[in-house]
């Protein structure tokens, strides 16, 4: 049986339901990232694991144990807040082992576990400062070791990094990682920044409007979004109005370009509009490059970004954007010119709406 099981959950505030009918599996030690947009329902579902919100309906197991009527001070869960919400009056040390004291543990074994957190983030050296006296980096640091200080079974994390410049989060979130992989706790993070989530999670959960729209790996959520809002939400996605030729043979029409699909359209009928995404990294104007499948269109605008050349090229009413490693020598594609985008058909996905 999987360690945390979300069953058929749903909240409503008032009239307004914001999460529905929400369903989940997620095994011991796994790291689950709840991405989406403000307002899609993420954080009201953490809220509910950890008990600060009741659900509407549907059941909440922790461990093989019902989690409904259990107080958040009974569930042993560790948070950590956008917010770090430390305690001000208290040092390092005293807010890392405020959870022990509250325990009833023996004050040599919450010396003993306090300094296991503190050399376990790295500031062991800083026990004796107050918040206001760290960084923003420190005081989350700190907020993580309070959280794990009592041994939790479940870690959530809500938008812990969003406050953070961006440097500073992406060394926490590796940090942070490490971290969950080295103690083997089943965390649930949320987030709304795509690379977060794509980049530490073993699974991601991409929410719109209080549903999950897809569950999946990082590696399928990007590579084979199931529904138009996740092709847009996560990366850079190009999404293209094709039209359906002739259903049984997969094969639709871009601008003057027929293309065989690999994947099945047999629900659409010709003449129907259907929705295909392709990635920007997935195509080359090499000659040479190696696929069985090519769009031909005019070039509107190259934005050279450092180490990626970005070009956007018009295919009958598309407007498709691929992009194109930076090189000294490399000729840049300019407007008005003709170019061909060759790249394998298996890379072109049709997504529901």
């Amino acid at each position: 049986m999987s360690f945390l099981v979300l069953d058929g959950i749903k909240k409503s505030f008032g009239q307004t339901q914001v999460v529905k009918d929400f369903h989940m599996a997620i095994e011991r030690g796994e790291f689950v990232s709840f991405l989406g947009p403000s307002g899609c329902g993420k954080t009201t579902v953490l809220r509910m694991i950890a008990g600060f919100e009741n659900p509407s309906d549907g059941t909440i197991v922790i461990n093989g144990r019902n989690q409904s009527g259990l107080k958040t001070s009974q569930r042993n869960i560790g948070m950590v807040f956008q917010a770090y919400a430390l305690f001000p009056n208290m040092s390092v040390f005293d807010n890392v082992a405020f959870g022990l004291k509250v325990a009833g543990m023996s004050k040599a074994d919450i010396d003993t576990r306090v300094k296991e957190m503190l050399r376990l983030i790295g500031l062991e050296h800083l026990s004796d400062r107050y918040p206001y006296q760290m960084s923003g980096g420190q005081q989350q640091r700190v907020a993580l070791a309070r959280a794990l200080a009592p041994k939790p079974q479940v870690l959530l994390l809500d938008e812990p990094l969003s406050a953070l410049d961006a440097k500073i989060r992406v060394s926490l979130r590796e940090e942070i990682r490490q971290i969950q992989m080295k103690l083997g706790i089943t965390t649930v993070f949320v987030t709304h920044d795509q690379e977060e989530a794509l980049s530490i999670s073993d699974r991601i959960v991409v929410m719109n409007a209080g549903r999950a729209d897809q569950i999946g790996t990082p590696s399928e959520i990007y590579n084979r979004p199931a529904t138009r809002f996740v092709a847009s939400f996560v990366g850079t996605l190009n999404i293209i109005d094709a039209i359906v030729v002739d259903p049984a043979a997969n094969t639709i029409r871009i601008g003057d370009n027929i293309i065989t699909l690999r994947e099945p359209i047999g629900a659409f009928a010709q003449g129907d509009t259907v929705s295909i995404a392709l990635r920007p990294e997935a195509g080359s104007l090499s000659e040479s490059a190696t696929g069985d499948t090519a769009l031909t269109g005019t070039v509107v605008s190259t934005h050279f970004l450092g180490s990626v050349v970005r070009t956007r090229f018009t295919v009958g009413a598309n407007q498709i954007s691929f992009d194109m490693f930076n090189a000294p020598d490399k000729v840049l594609p300019q407007p008005g010119e003709t170019v061909t985008l060759r790249f394998a058909a298996s890379d072109l996905l049709v997504v529901k709406e």
